[in-house]
């Protein structure tokens, strides 16, 4: 609880400092468990416009911006870079994991909100870092686990790792949370429970606590383990009562 009056004092301060200085200011990248936090301070940061952004849709790990052009009158700018990591020789690269990814740029000393997602793609990864971290990174990581690497700026994300979307149908017996995440995740009732009480579900950007939650099109469904999917609204029903959900999901 202490940890979260700190964060919640953090997002205050730099929400009044933007307000007061009509500058933007910024978090470093942050956990879905922290931007729960943020989400539930809407009525404390009424006074400022908050966006978040992780340097692509559909980012798990992602800063907060406190501001709004309406008010500055001018567009703010997220501080992201994108870097691209490669086996300077594919053919003796081991196979790399996200893991081994994250823990070779924490191992030079860097904390961990200063790192966004990692995107692992064959033997190479795209990683999201604060700008100010960007010539470090480049400069200092040559080595994951016992693969020597380049780490040079990226331009884009390659296509075939972009976040894709796919219309889904599904089958469920109401528009609650619960039944609709366990047609999505093809879990039953009860594993999607407990995934409630192991906090692992968020809605709308914050965690999730009520299972009987009755969802609306537009809500933003998060799943860790599962992935990301925006709730459309029930299309119909079947003739033994079932409602046709339609869902978006983010592949």
């Amino acid at each position: 609880m202490e940890e979260e009056q700190i964060l919640r004092k953090r997002f205050l301060d730099l929400a009044e400092k933007a307000y007061r200085q009509n500058l933007y200011c910024y978090t470093g990248f942050l956990s879905m468990a922290e931007q729960s936090v943020l989400g539930a301070m809407g009525r404390d940061l009424a006074f400022v416009e908050v966006r978040l952004f992780g340097g692509r849709e559909g980012c798990d790990r992602q800063m907060a911006e406190f501001g709004s052009e309406k008010d500055f009158g001018y567009p703010g700018e997220f501080p992201i870079a994108l870097l691209h990591v490669s086996p300077k020789q594919e053919k003796f690269a081991d196979k790399l994991t996200h893991r081994d990814f994250l823990g070779a740029i924490l191992n030079l000393g860097l904390e961990r909100d200063v790192i966004g997602d990692i995107l692992v793609s064959g033997k190479d990864a795209y990683v999201f870092c604060s700008e100010q971290m960007a010539p470090f990174l480049c400069e200092n990581l040559d080595r994951v686990k016992h693969t020597a690497v380049t780490c040079e700026p990226a331009g884009e994300i390659p296509e075939e790792i972009a976040v894709r979307k796919e219309e889904r149908l599904l089958l469920t017996a109401s528009e609650r949370a619960d039944a609709v995440i366990a047609a999505l995740c093809g879990k039953s009732r009860s594993q999607v429970a407990e995934m409630f009480r192991r906090k692992l579900i968020f809605i709308n950007g914050r965690e999730a606590e009520n299972s009987s939650y009755f969802l609306k099109p537009g809500d933003r469904i998060a799943v860790r383990g599962f992935g990301k999917a925006v709730y459309q609204g029930v299309e119909g029903e079947t003739k033994k009562g079932r409602c046709r959900v339609r869902m978006e999901v983010l592949l």
